[in-house]
């Protein structure tokens, strides 16, 4: 050892992080929903283009609950989505969400992380994970999947994708 000692990277950080490169993207694709097809959908069974969007725009939300409460009972619950009207309203609950969910997340400490959380319904538990494995896949993963919906749905609207994780039809800038 050399007598400097690195910091290490903490659990939170290292989610953070991923969010932060995540948000490029996902804000990219965002700004590309066209607030004229808001109430527009695939399908009777689909969410509208705003459903859809606003979810993307407010998933990371689920991170405070998530790092600052041991349960989330839907029975008790109060969650209501919000409602965007206007292509720049969503933009920007996506900012303040993804801000908020970073600034928790690059503060808490890896012993709160791997705490137990549970998702509950009343007396039925949905499931049990630590705190860590929810963010990752209860706040991440789901907005992966939901902004990969996103996608499908401004393609069938005929909409410019923008690159994800490399270029895309529309822009074959790399």
């Amino acid at each position: 050892m050399t007598g400097q000692e690195t910091e290490k990277t903490t659990l939170g950080q290292a989610l953070a992080a991923e969010l932060k490169f995540e948000a490029i993207s996902t804000r990219k694709m965002l700004e590309r929903v066209p607030e004229a097809k808001f109430d527009w959908s695939p399908h009777e069974k689909s969410m509208t283009l705003r459903q859809l969007a606003t979810h993307v725009a407010e998933i990371s939300n689920w991170t405070k609950p998530t790092l600052t409460q041991d349960e989330l009972d839907f029975a008790t619950s109060d969650f209501n989505p919000t409602i965007v009207n206007t292509a720049k309203e969503l933009v920007e609950l996506f900012d303040k969400s993804v801000a908020e969910s970073v600034e928790l997340l690059e503060e808490i400490f890896d012993e709160d992380m791997m705490k137990t959380w549970c998702l509950r319904k009343g007396d039925e538990k949905i499931y049990e994970q630590p705190k860590f494995a929810i963010v990752r896949s209860m706040v991440l993963n789901h907005l992966y999947h939901h902004r990969g919906q996103l996608s499908v749905y401004l393609r069938l609207l005929d909409m410019p994708l923008s690159p994800v994780y490399g270029p895309t039809a529309d822009e074959q800038k790399f």
